[in-house]
């Protein structure tokens, strides 16, 4: 069962990480999703698959009224991240869904319809939420072609879709990265295979280096927070990417 817990919060500004499922069935990719609440608003962050739709739901239902979602952001167009749509469309058929251009004549096969997505351009834009403005980032060929992270300046958290990301083995379900070298060791065959530029990984590094960032929250995985948000960039700035382990 996934649960909903607080890694920010400040006055009416909050940060909920909904968390993974040590009982999810062994052949699903495990996942963590985000919630961002500014006073009564909120956007909902790669709300997840369909079959984990129930789970989400619930985790959030302990800590938001999930009916009142919407927003939603989609870091790219996979199903783990976003084939739970038309489940959310059932309780809100208002939400809208921000996602790159390129995908928004993909994700409708997932539901909704052209109203139910805003395009966001190649260079990103801004993303109100309540008032507090969030930031959609670049993070092409890492590793979707049209792939985009969410940045809260006010929180300094970085939310990365699959960068950063680590499948973990069972029993290592701490919210936070303890042990980096040890925790690295489960993302590096990840980031191998599934980063397709090194070029775009380049400009990634360089891009974040330069941000103010307390947290860095994957979609697999614990998170990143303090020291090891350097350490992660400047490991994934020295790695080989785009290629299968020898």
């Amino acid at each position: 069962m996934k649960t909903a817990r607080a890694i920010y919060e400040e006055g009416d500004h909050k940060w909920l990480a909904i968390t993974r499922d040590p009982n999810r069935p062994s052949f699903l990719v495990d996942t963590n999703e985000y919630l961002v609440i500014h006073g009564e608003d909120s956007i909902l962050l790669d709300p997840g698959g369909s079959e984990v739709f129930p789970s989400v739901f619930s985790g959030i239902s302990t800590a938001f009224d999930p009916r009142k979602i919407d927003k939603i952001f989609a870091s790219h167009q996979d199903p783990d991240v976003i084939s739970s749509l038309s489940m959310w469309l059932e309780f809100n058929p208002n939400i809208r869904c921000h996602i790159s251009w390129l995908w928004t004549s993909f994700v409708p096969h997932f539901g909704g319809n052209g109203d139910t997505f805003v395009p966001i351009p190649d260079g990103g834009m801004d993303i109100m939420v309540g008032g507090q403005r969030l930031q959609a980032i670049p993070a092409h060929y890492l590793h979707s072609s049209g792939n985009l992270h969410l940045y809260d300046p006010k929180a300094k958290i970085l939310f990365t879709g699959d960068v950063g990301a680590a499948l973990l083995p069972p029993g290592e379900d701490s919210l936070f990265v303890e042990d980096f070298d040890r925790h690295i060791r489960s993302a590096e065959g990840f980031h191998r295979r599934w980063m397709g530029s090194d070029k775009a990984k380049r400009d990634w590094c360089a891009r974040v280096s330069s941000m103010d960032i307390d947290m860095l929250c994957p979609q697999h995985g614990a998170i990143y927070k303090g020291e090891d948000v350097k350490r992660f960039i400047d490991w994934f700035s020295r790695l080989d990417v785009g290629m299968l382990k020898s």
